[in-house]
């Protein structure tokens, strides 16, 4: 592997281990609201199961990136940022956290770790995808489960307005501009990192096939969403 590309591919896992860490610490959190806002129990134990699932991905993607060459790694964090408009009732706030972890950023995972599972990557990578993608697949399903409780309970619609700061929370800074020789290398994808364009193309169809489709079912105007990824397109070409 050329040390560029191998370069990449050790700071995608390490990328992806503090995401991990993170997601550990924020499912940690919504444990505790999910409960105090007297959620079903299974939605509260699938809350604490992902927030154990994420702490022992972090641990995979730490190994991944330490094969790979990466010698130092950021602290582990011991706060997560809120993500909700902190104007908004503490019911909204935690369906807006949910939906966007969850429903989107979990959903997005999802589709990126099933086009990584290429037949040629190394055996323990193709491991550690695996077992990633089972477990992200649960934790997308508990985010749609509490938009389908909220939804009976009453209009989820306001979250209209705020998916597209959803949406901007979890695309990559760079995810809409063209891409440097070396992140659209082939060799990346079987050592579980998608070429710059082909990340793109998973993110925005992930959300027209799965996400937007999800959210209309429960009454979410998807508009405002669907403009921002016109102009986010338009303007990365």
């Amino acid at each position: 592997m050329p040390d560029l590309v191998r370069r990449l591919v050790a700071e995608a896992w390490t990328f992806r281990r503090q995401v991990e860490l993170d997601a550990e610490l924020r499912f940690v959190r919504l444990t505790e609201r999910l409960a105090g806002l007297g959620a079903p129990e299974p939605l509260v134990d699938l809350a604490r199961r992902a927030a154990e699932d994420e702490r022992r991905h972090a641990g995979m993607c730490e190994r991944l990136a330490r094969e790979y060459g990466q010698e130092a790694l950021p602290p582990v964090p011991v706060a997560v940022e809120e993500v909700a408009p902190p104007a908004l009732p503490l019911r909204e706030q935690v369906l807006y956290e949910v939906v966007a972890a969850c429903c989107i950023t979990e959903t997005e995972s999802t589709a990126v770790l099933t086009t990584l599972l290429v037949p040629d990557g190394p055996p323990r990578v193709r491991a550690v995808l695996r077992d990633i993608l089972r477990d992200e697949v649960a934790h997308s399903r508990l985010g749609w489960a509490w938009l389908s409780h909220e939804h009976e309970r009453g209009a989820v619609g306001f979250l209209s307005r705020h998916v597209p700061a959803m949406l901007e929370g979890t695309a990559a800074p760079n995810l809409f501009a063209p891409g440097r020789p070396e992140e659209e290398s082939p060799a990346l994808l079987k050592h579980g990192v998608l070429p710059h364009a082909r990340k793109r193309e998973t993110f925005v169809r992930a959300l027209r096939d799965v996400v937007f489709p999800g959210l209309e079912r429960f009454g979410v105007d998807t508009a405002p969403a669907r403009t921002w990824v016109e102009r986010r397109s338009a303007a990365g070409a």
